[in-house]
């Protein structure tokens, strides 16, 4: 049997964690006959589970037949990329052409003798949406690592529009906590701030430690332990059973090897792109067990409306978590000895 676990990012693993609540929010908006939300973003660090989770998520609408699942590619032209791949589709094809959509302009392959062709893209991607309208379906475009770039600033600006002409067009985006938030800070783009932005919360530690026993062959303590160890982060949790499964030997055997695959794979890609003030503090953090705000704030000489604005960033970056009033803990598992070997001054 081959190894159940995945390092390689993006792909979904066959030991995967569903993330329920997510998944069925989105099915139960988009699915009521007048939804109030057309759109989702979902942000989270690396090795958080967004692709994996969007995945999942659009193989549900897959399943039904008044569904069109489109997956863009954030660094293309959108609207080009929306109207070729609705298109490439058989059934979608043939009611463009009965509807005499000649949109031979745009290299679609439709083109109508007698029809003016259609010149401008969004024009024709609405028309083609208001075909797909009276014929009883929706269509679900998924974007992965959204970045604010001139394409996804046109779609959205255009996606806006679809919505205000009532298109049966509905979008699941995910991405880095500072891209998303960079696109809604568009001027031309406000109305993303009314839509739901989700972070990615850790895996269920039950539900790990459940995969981990069936896969691994360990007792339920053991299991506990090793799902603990990964803090939830889903990277970690597969890394962890790979390691395993592949070497033979208990979890703390491979211990090595696991900090030093998160480190390489995910961790130093996080702290390069963290400003130096923000490294500052995750070192106070690093540095105080005990997670106590006032100890950290006495440690780097901070008053609370200094170090507050760090704290805020970083927990909307996933790095840090302020659950408990007055504490604040790393999200990540072993990040802390990563800050405190790597801070430099």
């Amino acid at each position: 049997m081959s190894n159940p676990f995945s390092i390689s990012f993006g792909i979904e693993p066959t030991m995967l964690i569903s993330r329920v609540t997510a998944t069925d929010a989105v099915l139960e908006t988009f699915l009521a006959e007048r939804p109030m939300n057309q759109i989702y973003m979902f942000t989270g660090v690396r090795g958080s589970g967004k692709t994996v989770f969007l995945t999942e998520t659009a193989n549900r609408f897959r399943e039904r037949d008044d569904w069109i699942v489109i997956d863009l590619n954030p660094e293309r032209d959108l609207l080009q990329a929306l109207a070729a791949k609705l298109c490439s589709r058989k059934d979608l094809y043939t009611l463009f052409e009965s509807a005499r959509l000649n949109l031979s302009l745009f290299g679609l392959g439709i083109e109508i003798d007698g029809e003016p062709p259609i010149s401008d893209i969004e024009a024709a991607v609405s028309r083609m949406l208001q075909h797909i309208k009276k014929a009883g379906k929706r269509v679900l475009v998924t974007i992965d690592e959204v970045t604010n770039n001139e394409h996804m600033k046109i779609f959205a600006a255009s996606f806006q529009m679809f919505l205000r002409e009532g298109m049966p067009l509905f979008l699941l985006m995910t991405g880095l906590y500072e891209n998303i938030d960079n696109l809604q800070n568009e001027n031309s783009l406000t109305f993303l701030f009314r839509a739901p932005k989700i972070p990615m919360e850790p895996l269920n530690i039950g539900a790990m430690a459940a995969q981990y026993e069936k896969s691994l062959s360990v007792d339920r303590e053991t299991a506990v332990k090793m799902a603990r160890l990964t803090k939830g982060y889903p990277f970690a949790f597969q890394v962890l059973g790979y390691l395993c499964y592949q070497k033979h030997c208990g979890y703390q055997a491979v211990l090595p090897d696991f900090e030093l695959y998160i480190n390489e794979y995910v961790y130093r890609k996080l702290w390069s792109e963290l400003s130096q003030k923000d490294k500052m503090v995750m070192y106070g953090i690093a540095q105080c067990p005990s997670g106590r705000i006032r100890e950290i704030r006495e440690q780097l000489n901070l008053t609370t409306n200094e170090f507050n604005p760090y704290r805020q960033r970083l927990i909307r970056k996933g790095l840090i978590s302020g659950e408990e009033r007055g504490i604040v803990k790393m999200t990540l598992p072993l990040f802390d000895r990563y800050v405190l070997e790597n801070y430099i001054e």
